[in-house]
């Protein structure tokens, strides 16, 4: 399984909660958008976050920063319901949006600073290919962040079929996929996805990586997993996902190792010693 967990939080990985929330309906114990990922690798490694972030954040209230959270959520509700959640984003639509942070910021997260060693979490969910300066946002992240806390960044894999379908393509037909592909006739409106793509260098793993070794962060969780498009495509478009599928399998034949050129996205937690 292309995953790395350290060894101290292998045990602490629970798909579902073990407290009172597990009594309830999916819609009480888990975030819309995790709801909204169909059954893959996508579903099971967003899990595997929250079952971390509720085993590692510290206990009692939490203070987390969404940077470009704008309207949506992917942490668990349980995280939630006891943050002070704060909001930078420089969309005013998805800032109007958004009903869930304590404290929204229009603002640029590459140039934002807060005071340094505020925030036990700061997560970036599909933000960071959306950035010309990936860095420098890194670097506020790095300084907003508690010694021993945590950053969670989700973000597309540059090197699969679908990032360079996105990187290479343009913006319009990104839209086109949103409305007629994925069924979604509000792609592309004022605060609605898709965003246009920059994919700066550092959305890479590997240097993102690199820049986390050299700036005192652990990684903890690290997983690439099959774009939640595909699962989508096979039951929305089941001949143009056939294709597409067929297309990956010969790609794959090609390249070294087990890479997938389906494993769209990825998953990394860091930890600031």
């Amino acid at each position: 399984m292309n995953k790395n967990v350290a060894t101290e939080f292998s045990y602490a990985v629970p798909v579902e909660g073990t407290d009172a929330r597990a009594l309830l309906s999916p819609a009480a114990v888990h975030p819309k958008s995790l709801l909204d990922l169909p059954s893959g690798e996508a579903r099971e490694s967003l899990l595997a976050v929250h079952g971390i972030l509720r085993a590692v954040l510290p206990p009692g209230k939490l203070e987390i920063y969404e940077a470009g959270g704008g309207s949506t959520s992917f942490l668990p509700l349980s995280v939630l319901d006891r943050a002070h959640v704060t909001v930078v984003d420089i969309d005013e639509d998805q800032i109007r949006n958004n009903d869930y942070a304590q404290q929204t910021i229009l603002g640029d997260i590459q140039r934002h600073r807060f005071e340094r060693e505020t925030f036990d979490l700061v997560i970036c969910y599909n933000v960071i290919e959306h950035l010309p300066d990936v860095e420098a946002a890194l670097l506020r992240f790095c300084e907003a962040l508690k010694q021993g806390g945590l950053i969670l960044i989700g973000a597309p894999n540059p090197k699969s079929l679908s990032g360079v379908v996105t990187k290479y393509s343009p913006h319009w037909f990104h839209v086109w996929f949103y409305r007629h592909v994925r069924g979604d006739k509000n792609a592309g409106l004022p605060g609605q996805a898709p965003f246009p793509t920059f994919f700066h260098p550092l959305v890479s793993l590997p240097r993102l990586e690199a820049f986390a070794r050299a700036h005192g962060l652990q990684l903890i969780y690290r997983r690439e997993y099959e774009s939640p498009r595909f699962p989508e495509m096979r039951t929305r478009k089941p001949v143009l996902a056939a294709l597409l599928d067929g297309f990956a399998v010969l790609a794959n034949l090609l390249l070294p190792g087990k890479a997938d050129v389906r494993r769209g996205d990825y998953h990394v937690i860091l930890r600031k010693r």
